[in-house]
């Protein structure tokens, strides 16, 4: 079982920065792809970025050039660093963690709880 824990939300002023952490723990063999989502109040939740296992990075249109995607394998850490936030980025931020358990096994999705991030004008 994998487990996924965000950290770094809180409230921040239009323009300002927060990085967001997603920490892995558990057992997996492989991981195909992890991603940052979100849900803003009265709204679906909708993908932010994803990274692939050779790096590749994909970004929602609303976030790009303001949002970077990274990870750390060594730390099993995945980041989001958030720069010239604005009021509609307000929502709670979820990770996700897609891989196979052990080789040949279906994939499987994990999701953390996520962690809100409030933008103030």
């Amino acid at each position: 079982q994998v487990q996924l824990v965000e950290s770094g939300g809180g409230l921040v002023q239009a323009g300002g920065s927060l990085r967001l952490s997603c920490v892995a723990s558990g057992s997996i063999f492989s991981i195909n792809t992890r991603a940052w989502y979100r849900q803003g109040p009265g709204k679906q939740r909708e993908l932010v970025a994803t990274i692939t296992t050779g790096d590749s990075t994909i970004y929602e249109d609303s976030v790009k050039g303001r949002f970077t995607i990274s990870r750390d394998n060594a730390k099993n850490t995945m980041y989001l660093q958030m720069n010239s936030l604005k009021p509609e980025d307000t929502a709670v931020y979820v990770c996700n963690l897609r891989g196979q358990v052990y080789p040949g096994s279906a994939y499987v999705t994990y999701w953390g709880q996520g962690t809100q991030v409030t933008v103030s004008s």
